[in-house]
C-alpha cells in the first residue's frame, strides 16, 4: 500500500508524500478496507496543495486490486473538513470550496510539473558538467546523450506528464510550454532559471521537513499496518 502512495507527490516539492513523512498511518484490513491518514508541516499549509495530495492518495489506493473501501483523510489542518468531505464525495476543488475557489487545479498541477521539469533539467546538466561536458555544449545535446541515472528517469517522467518528447533524439534543453529546443544563445538564461528553480524547491523541501519534524516528534508515523 505504501508503494502505491509513493506515487503521490507534494506538487510544490516534487517529492513523494511517503518520503516527506506526510503519511501518518496506513491501515489495511484483511477484507481490503484501507484507512490512510495524512498530515502536513503546518496547520495552514495551502489548501489547494493539500487537496491535490489527498485526492491523489484516494485515487492511487482506490485503483489497487482487492481494495474494498477507501478512507483517506487529512488531519490537523484548518481546511481538513472541506478537503476530506470533497475528496470522499469526489466533488472536485471548486465544489469543495464553494464560494471560495473559482478554478479546478489542473493548471496549478501543470505549473508545478513544469517547475519540476526545470529543476530536473538542472540536476541532469550538473551531472553532465561534472563528467566533463562543457556548459556551452549543453544546448546541442539530446536525451540520448544523457547517461542513465535516477535523475534522468525522473526528468523523463516529468516531460511525459507534460506531453513533451522523451525519445533519445529529443533536445535536452526545451521550453516546457512549447517543447521547442533552447538555442545556444538562450541557454545561459534558461540554465540560470533551471538552477534557481531547483535550489528553490530544495530549500522549500528542507524547510518543510524541518517543520514537520518539529510539529510531529513521535516515531512510527507512516508505517503500514495490517488489520
Amino acid at each position: 500500500m505504501l508503494a502505491a502512495l509513493d506515487l503521490v507527490r507534494d506538487p510544490e516539492l516534487d517529492e513523494p508524500i511517503t518520503t516527506l513523512g506526510f503519511v501518518a498511518t496506513c491501515v489495511v484490513s484483511a477484507a481490503g478496507d484501507v484507512v490512510v491518514r495524512l498530515r502536513l508541516p503546518t496547520y495552514f499549509c495551502a489548501p489547494n496543495f493539500a487537496f491535490l495530495m489527498v485526492a491523489d492518495a484516494y485515487d492511487v489506493v482506490s485503483a489497487l486490486p482487492d481494495v474494498r473501501t477507501v478512507d483517506v483523510a487529512l488531519e490537523d489542518h484548518f481546511a481538513a473538513g472541506q478537503i476530506n468531505a470533497g475528496v470522499a464525495a469526489r466533488a472536485g476543488f471548486v465544489a469543495s470550496f464553494e464560494g471560495e475557489a473559482v478554478d479546478e487545479l489542473d493548471e496549478l498541477r501543470r505549473t508545478f510539473v513544469t517547475k519540476a521539469l526545470l529543476a530536473g533539467t538542472d540536476q541532469v546538466c550538473r551531472q553532465l558538467i561534472a563528467a566533463g561536458t562543457d556548459r556551452a555544449d549543453l544546448a546541442g545535446l539530446t536525451l540520448g546523450d544523457v547517461p542513465p541515472s535516477a535523475e534522468r528517469d525522473r526528468l523523463l517522467r516529468r516531460r511525459a506528464e507534460l506531453g513533451l518528447r522523451t525519445d533519445a533524439a529529443a533536445a535536452l534543453l526545451i521550453d516546457p510550454g512549447t517543447g521547442s529546443a533552447i538555442s545556444a544563445a538562450g541557454a545561459p538564461k534558461y540554465l540560470g532559471m533551471a538552477r534557481l528553480t531547483r535550489t528553490g524547491i530544495e530549500a522549500n523541501t528542507g524547510i518543510c521537513r524541518g517543520m514537520l519534524l518539529h510539529r510531529y516528534a513521535e516515531t512510527g508515523a507512516g508505517e503500514e499496518a495490517q488489520g
